[in-house]
């Protein structure tokens, strides 16, 4: 059996909730619908009594299942399968309803209770605010009203014609100011054609004084460099000054039993064969010495001229024009030429001449070693040795040699001693 009574319920346009009608919304007449459709704030002109007959519409049931169907005007309807013709009077008067409230303001209906006490609270809200605004205005204008009314039509054209003359002030001040700028934006631009002008000459300054800066370090540079070079040369200047060119060229030492000259031993021993070579180089040694003393202090030989010739030396005998030779070749007791001999013989008397030459001033000066006819004799002892080598042992001849080379390191002394304290005086 199956049973005819179905329930059909609207839904809240808000939060889609069913909706439990109060059962007076049954008894709603026409009229009643009709004046719930009456705008709350009607325009002037609007005909609300031929509005009214529009009010009544219709609007069919729906199921659930067709609640998205074109034409549901919104709603939403809760219910089964059945005929609706026993409840067609009934809804066609809530939905009538429902669209006059929906056409009569801006929310659609239905309304859940909660929904609605929500939108009343916000209506609420506005309406607060908009009497509040109003407050606003009354106070506003009321205001402006009564400044209006205190104010006079003399008083607002004596203001009137101040403030036209303070206008035409301030005009003239605006025009003044316009000249003002104009002169203002000139002299600025003559400033910055000056202010380029000036750049210019400032590149132009800052590149001659890198230029002349550069000369100036690069001649700094120079000049002590040339100091540098002037110290130096002042120092090997003194260092020359003070050194003592004889001692420096002629170095006369001993080695043993040898006197020595620039390291070439003169002399001879049986323990100690020299060779010729070096006896002939120290001979040259010695004779460029004894020539250069000579030359030092202006002397002149007599019976003789030295000839400084290397390991081959000679003296030449100024009567007959013969050669002695300073230079040995062999052998040492027996010579068949004897002018080995001779030429040191002839070397002694030149030592002779340079001895009195030198012991001829007042200064006081004495060789250590007496020389006289071919022999050097030791003032202390009294010994006497022969500068020959026929009739001579080695040791006699070597030691008179090693005699000869300390007379001539004495005589070296003197004249550098001499012509340094000349160098001092001038």
């Amino acid at each position: 059996m199956v049973e005819n009574k179905v329930h059909v319920n609207f839904t809240c346009q808000r939060c889609l909730q069913p909706l439990k009608l109060d059962p007076a919304f049954s008894a709603l007449t026409e009229q009643t619908i009709g004046e719930l459709s009456v705008p709350l704030c009607p325009s002037p002109g609007i005909d609300l009594e031929a509005q009214a007959s529009g009010f009544d519409r219709f609007i069919p049931p729906f199921r659930l299942t067709d609640s998205t169907a074109a034409g549901t005007n919104g709603f939403m309807l809760v219910g089964g399968d059945g005929e609706y013709e026993g409840f067609s009077h009934h809804y066609k008067v809530t939905a009538g309803l429902f669209d006059a409230l929906s056409n009569n303001s801006d929310i659609d209906h239905p309304l859940c209770e909660e929904c609605t006490d929500s939108i009343l609270e916000l209506l609420d809200h506005q309406l607060r605010l908009t009497e509040n605004e109003q407050a606003d205005y009354k106070e506003y204008l009321q205001r402006l009203q009564e400044e209006q009314s205190n104010d006079s039509l003399e008083e607002l054209e004596a203001e009137l014609e101040k403030l036209t003359l303070e206008e035409q002030q301030l005009i003239q001040d605006l025009e003044s100011l316009k000249k003002q700028e104009s002169e203002a934006k000139a002299a600025v631009e003559k400033q910055q054609a000056a202010r380029l002008q000036l750049e210019k000459e400032e590149e132009k300054y800052w590149r001659e004084y890198t230029k002349h800066r550069r000369d100036l370090l690069l001649t700094e540079d120079e000049t002590r460099s040339l100091e540098c070079q002037l110290v130096y040369t002042r120092m090997q200047l003194k260092k020359l000054k003070d050194t003592n060119v004889f001692n420096a060229t002629f170095h006369i030492w001993h080695s043993g039993h040898f006197g020595t000259i620039n390291n070439f031993r003169l002399g001879r021993l049986p323990s100690a064969p020299v060779d010729w070579s070096e006896i002939n180089a120290a001979w040259g040694q010695t004779a460029l010495l004894l020539a250069s003393l000579a030359r030092k202090i202006n002397l002149t030989f007599e019976r003789y001229r030295l000839v400084p010739y290397g390991n081959h030396s000679y003296i030449e005998v100024l009567a007959d024009h013969k050669e002695l030779p300073l230079y040995g070749s062999g052998g040492f007791r027996f010579l068949w030429d004897n002018k080995f001999d001779a030429a040191m013989v002839a070397f002694l008397d030149l030592m002779q001449q340079f001895k009195e030459e030198v012991e001829r001033g007042e200064s006081g000066f004495c060789l250590p070693y007496r020389v006289e006819k071919g022999k050097v004799e030791d003032t202390t002892s009294g010994n006497s040795y022969s500068i020959k080598i026929q009739f001579n042992s080695e040791e006699q001849w070597t030691k008179a040699l090693k005699f000869l080379l300390t007379n001539l390191k004495w005589g070296l002394a003197w004249v550098s001693a001499q012509f340094s304290n000349e160098d001092e005086d001038v």
